[in-house]
């Protein structure tokens, strides 16, 4: 599916798929991994580190290590997606790859990582197993959740959402940032 923009300075998109006009749906982006977003003030300013891409959680035991991605949710009976800005935890060594590879534009790999947004109309998100999937001009990765772990997110993401699960999942977050 290919959108062309309006010469007008609107939202609205030709669909090459329906040749309908739509309106943009914005991404859901998480400013924050659940794990930092859940410390208070005090350890936010002690412990973390957050940026737009990167996030480490400094414990006396443990560094916990978070990058952001995105996801695309297939929306059925649509010719549009639902685009998500979601964390994902890594390992030290992968977190280490990542942010070294950051810059390069020709770095492409993956990664194994849990998800680490609570995604609104789910129980716990937090802690889906994902393919991590870096992308060449400096693209933020794509994730993809691990088929075989069961959870409502999961199954979902393989067999898609209807378009009124999306619109009302786009109001949620609107007011929630509003």
């Amino acid at each position: 599916m290919f959108w062309k923009k309006k010469k007008n300075k609107s939202t609205k998109f030709d669909c090459s798929k329906c040749g309908k006009a739509h309106s943009e749906w914005p991404a859901l982006g998480y400013i924050s991994p659940d794990n930092y977003h859940n410390l208070i003030e005090k350890e936010k300013a002690e412990l973390a580190i957050l940026n737009s891409d990167f996030c480490e959680i400094h414990y006396e035991d443990q560094i916990d290590r978070f990058i952001r991605v995105t996801l695309t949710q297939k929306v059925n009976s649509s010719c549009q997606n639902l685009d998500y800005g979601l964390w994902v935890s890594l390992s030290e060594k992968s977190y280490s790859d990542y942010k070294e590879n950051f810059n390069n534009t020709h770095h492409e790999t993956g990664y194994f990582g849990w998800l680490c947004s609570n995604i609104a109309s789910y129980e716990s998100t937090s802690s889906i197993p994902c393919d991590v999937i870096t992308k060449g001009g400096n693209e933020r990765p794509e994730i993809l959740p691990h088929k075989d772990f069961e959870h409502p997110f999961v199954q979902d993401y393989y067999n898609g959402i209807s378009k009124m699960e999306a619109e009302s999942r786009i109001r949620d977050m609107l007011k929630k940032a509003g």
